[in-house]
């Protein structure tokens, strides 16, 4: 079995995936790119992560659809479709790489786009089952296999943030409101358009 790993360069990310090798489910791991809106920083621990784990890792520009989103869409809702977009980028690698799951390091309640509510909106953006292992763990369960297996310290390297995070990100998503501003941006010529820029690295 082969997953695609959507890996951030945060803490749960690589953690998501070394549990996921461990169970002998083959990883290949996606980075969505948003410089210039970050840094070189993001994309190095993304770099360094995949190599500590010993994946191959897949860049994909999405700077034009953070872009766009932010210029159509209600900020409140950012990253609710983002997210969704990032899923659709990772079901297309899937089918090319031949993996049968996508694989993500969210966990329940961390952050406003990992509520129960909004993972159901997120799951429903793909057809390809999301593997989920972190899904009940505390952050100090990640954090503490991290700093086993050797990737925290990568991960907490400095890098900037997201710009495009909203102050007060939507905590209840309702997949119809979703759909109705997804409807306001080509959200298919996006995907297509960075899986066709996408790079090994």
């Amino acid at each position: 079995m082969k997953g695609l790993l959507l890996l951030s360069g945060g803490i749960d990310s690589p953690v998501a995936g070394h549990l996921m090798l461990q169970e002998g489910v083959e990883i290949v791991a996606v980075h969505l790119d948003a410089r210039p809106h970050s840094d070189d920083a993001g994309f190095a621990k993304a770099k360094s992560l995949a190599s500590k784990l010993g994946v191959k890792l897949i860049v994909v520009p999405n700077a034009a659809f953070h872009e766009a989103v932010s210029k159509n869409c209600k900020a409140k809702l950012h990253c609710i479709l983002c997210k969704r977009f990032m899923y659709r980028v990772a079901e297309a690698l899937a089918s090319r790489e031949g993996a049968q799951y996508v694989v993500t390091g969210e966990s329940l309640g961390q952050v406003a786009s990992q509520t129960l509510a909004n993972l159901g909106v997120l799951s429903q953006a793909i057809e390809t089952p999301v593997l989920r292992p972190l899904i009940g763990f505390d952050k100090e369960d990640a954090i503490a296999i991290g700093r086993e297996i050797g990737t925290f310290e990568l991960s907490s390297a400095k890098a900037v943030g997201c710009p495009f995070v909203p102050h007060e990100p939507s905590t209840k998503a309702r997949l119809n409101e979703i759909l109705s501003e997804e409807s306001k941006i080509d959200i298919r010529a996006f995907v297509d358009d960075a899986v066709s820029r996408s790079q090994v690295v």
